[in-house]
């Protein structure tokens, strides 16, 4: 059995149709947290694989890109991963920030939730927590400063050592 994001235990075969049927779902298993459609995974060793799923859609509610696949966003919390084994007041925040984060969604927890206003709503009532700080600031380095997402937003990274924007398409702006 596996669990998805409600938390609710499914058959391999019921997985199997939903993955398909419903699109991209990330699926707890073990100690790992899976997506069905991108083909990708993540082991967890110092938060509940479950915490980490919560952390990916959190991720995506506070900046959201439909572009941008969820295993990008994956990459970007896994620092929560490393930091929370290295250090036992961080796992703590985490871990407690996502139960609350839970118990305020109500049944079925943040991930049960199937709208983004109901989700946006619960972290516009945390956003001045050190929790969702974290989570918060931890995103904006994470996520931006992976090489793989510049060309989803059309950067093409640093210009200096090529010759400088000037030299390459400074103004070559179609988006104005």
């Amino acid at each position: 059995m596996v669990t998805i994001y409600n938390r609710t235990p499914i058959s391999r075969r019921e997985l199997l149709r939903r993955g398909t049927a419903a699109g991209a779902l990330l699926v707890v298993s073990g100690s790992a947290v899976l997506s069905t459609q991108e083909a990708w995974g993540m082991e967890t060793t110092a938060l509940k694989p479950e915490t980490m799923a919560t952390l990916i859609q959190m991720a995506r509610d506070v900046y959201p890109h439909d572009q941008v696949p969820d295993k990008y966003y994956a990459i970007a919390v896994k620092a929560h991963e490393d930091g929370a084994g290295k250090d036992p007041a961080h796992k703590e925040l985490i871990e407690t920030g996502i139960a609350d984060l839970d118990q305020r969604a109500g049944p079925g927890g943040y991930l049960g939730l199937g709208w983004e206003e109901q989700r946006v709503k619960l972290l516009q009532a945390i956003e001045e927590t050190p929790f969702f700080q974290a989570v918060r600031g931890g995103l904006v380095v994470g996520l931006y400063n992976q090489k793989e997402v510049w060309p989803i937003f059309g950067y093409e990274g640093e210009s200096y050592s090529k010759g400088g924007y000037i030299a390459r398409g400074f103004d070559d702006i179609e988006w104005l």
